[in-house]
């Protein structure tokens, strides 16, 4: 009988479970439990803590929506900060756009980058590149008392739990605004829209108490729980929702039309915030 890998998924009522082809890594770091698994259909995949983080079959639905929307809804993003993501999806992504000139890389864990570099070198971004400065620190670290000279702010997390959590708080969102040029833009995934409906909005309504413009788009992911992912946003004044820079990188997913029909309809953000919103 095949091996199989039970997923331990916070604030989910089921349980996935994965055929597992060969182990490749096993190990710990001073954060989180790292592993590397074969999965006949989804490739390799991706374990910190026993949520699954990726797989190589479909990253790119994650990566390519947490970054190109407001890589798109920008009109100059020349400075962009990707806090997490130590497998360097949303990196590679943000690095597709010629006008970036910096990209922060904020991992806390170096190990999850040195082992992406190793069993993931699809996903992992050319980390040569001269615009990319890598720092292996706290991300609210990061951005506390930085100077307003950031375009984007891009949050790659785990789920909302342990040393994490700081990435979720008013606290946080407060720091990140202080970082952010006038026209600046932050997103962070918020969990599913089918199973977390609590969460979702509780992050939408902590975002609400520091920025002014707060949104929500989604994305199917078949390999998170609930599927149907949640990402946040935040703006200092411009509306996310609208593409001021035209659609010139190759992408498998995101699209201008995926960008026009992503954001959550105003007649379902209204239930969701009023607390209407019963599955």
């Amino acid at each position: 009988m095949a091996k199989k890998f039970s997923e331990a998924a916070p604030f989910v009522p089921i349980e996935y479970r994965y055929e597992v082809q060969k182990v490749l890594y096993k190990g710990k770091s001073k954060f989180q439990k790292i592993m590397v698994f074969e999965n006949p259909y989804f490739g390799r995949m991706l374990i910190l803590d026993d949520v699954v983080q990726l797989t190589e079959r479909d990253e790119f639905f994650y990566h390519e929506m947490l970054t190109h929307v407001l890589m798109h809804a920008h009109p100059d993003p020349r400075k962009v900060v990707v806090i997490g993501g130590g497998d360097g999806g949303s990196v590679r992504e943000v690095l597709k756009h010629k006008c970036v000139e910096k990209v922060y890389f904020v991992e806390i864990d170096k190990k999850v980058i040195d082992i992406s570099k190793k069993f993931f070198p699809s996903v992992i971004c050319d980390l040569k590149d001269p615009r990319l400065e890598i720092r292996n620190m706290d991300g609210a670290e990061f951005v506390r008392n930085r100077p307003s000279d950031i375009d984007i702010v891009i949050v790659d997390s785990t789920d909302p739990v342990g040393f994490a959590t700081t990435l979720f708080t008013k606290k946080f969102f407060a720091s990140v605004k202080k970082s952010l040029r006038p026209n600046g833009m932050f997103v962070t995934h918020s969990e599913s829209l089918s199973l977390h409906v609590d969460i979702v909005a509780e992050v939408q309504k902590t975002l609400k108490k520091v920025f002014p413009v707060v949104d929500l788009f989604t994305a199917p992911i078949a390999t998170y729980p609930g599927n149907w992912w949640t990402f946040s946003v935040a703006s200092m004044k411009l509306d996310p929702r609208k593409m001021r820079r035209k659609f010139g990188i190759r992408t498998k997913y995101y699209s201008p039309e995926i960008h026009q029909h992503a954001f959550v309809p105003k007649g379902l953000y209204k239930k969701l915030m009023s607390k209407k919103l019963k599955w």
